[in-house]
């Protein structure tokens, strides 16, 4: 089967997807894992298998799309973190406007159910500052995003029913330290009328050792979209995970719930200039 020029093209050059597909759900610095949850339709019907050729285009586009989106939506998020007893550690309220100056762009609502003092509003001003393309900064090495170190070409075929089809997706080993390969799963829902991506998730196979000294033991998380417009490509609204590990001995772990509202379709700042920041970066947590 022939593809389009444009997806032959990415396929060719291994595809990735961008860095901003969402936010942090880091601990340590280290992605833990996520299951799919449910609205997959009906039974699912045959075993895995590998993904035909115009699957894995479909897969591509339709991800690629999804990614190059979610720079152009503004929202108000809320977010909580917990740990590994239950009890908040961390709760903020902020909204993101994408179409503001970058300073502007992120503001605080509420933290841990108080107003915003000055030095968070300072903080969330930071925060817009430092994703000015054009802001001036010292080189750095930075770890692959999970859109960087994912191998859509080698994807398979893992469910299928009439109306969706889950995509297992593997990992690439070069470059690759924060996402051991043979520890993690990686996965996506797509339902089939529309090609609409519906959920990302990653599954922690076995428990590993990061940098020696880091223990992840267990953990799940899980990335929803929606189509809030017919008009544009779903876009993530919901992150949700918890994480077990441990540090020379020292046991830890916590939760994270982060939830998207009032969503809108903007025009990014940058995009006034004619400036397109690259979306292969974007998908991340």
């Amino acid at each position: 089967m022939d593809l389009p020029v444009s997806t032959e093209h990415r396929l060719a050059r291994g595809p990735t997807l961008p860095r901003r597909f969402g936010l942090g759900i880091f601990w340590l610095g280290l992605l833990l894992s996520c299951a799919a949850a449910g609205g997959r339709g009906e039974t699912v019907r045959g075993t895995a298998r590998m993904a035909t050729a115009g699957e894995i285009a479909m897969l591509n586009e339709t991800l690629h799309k999804v990614a190059d989106d979610l720079r152009r939506w503004a929202y108000t998020e809320h977010r909580v973190v917990r740990d590994n007893q239950g009890r908040i550690k961390s709760e903020q309220v902020v909204s993101y406007d994408p179409s503001k100056p970058y300073a502007d762009q992120w503001t605080p609502i509420a933290i841990n159910g108080r107003e915003p003092s000055a030095r968070d509003r300072a903080k969330f001003r930071r925060r817009g500052e430092e994703a000015d393309p054009e802001r001036v900064v010292t080189s750095r090495r930075t770890p692959p995003s999970l859109g960087e170190s994912i191998d859509l070409a080698r994807s398979s075929v893992a469910e299928e029913s009439a109306t969706h089809l889950i995509f297992e997706i593997p990992l690439r080993k070069v470059g690759n330290e924060r996402f051991p390969p043979e520890k993690f799963e990686v996965q996506a829902r797509l339902r089939k009328e529309g090609s609409l991506l519906e959920h990302i998730s990653v599954l922690l196979r076995e428990s590993f050792r990061a940098k020696l000294v880091v223990k992840v033991k267990s953990g799940d998380a899980s990335l929803d979209f929606a189509q809030v417009n017919p008009k544009y490509p779903p876009t993530l609204v919901a992150i949700s995970g918890d994480a077990d590990w441990s540090i020379l001995f020292i046991a830890g772990g916590g939760s994270l719930e982060l939830k998207r509202t009032e969503l809108r379709h903007v025009k990014p700042f940058d995009e006034r200039f004619e400036v397109k920041i690259g979306t292969l970066k974007a998908i991340d947590f």
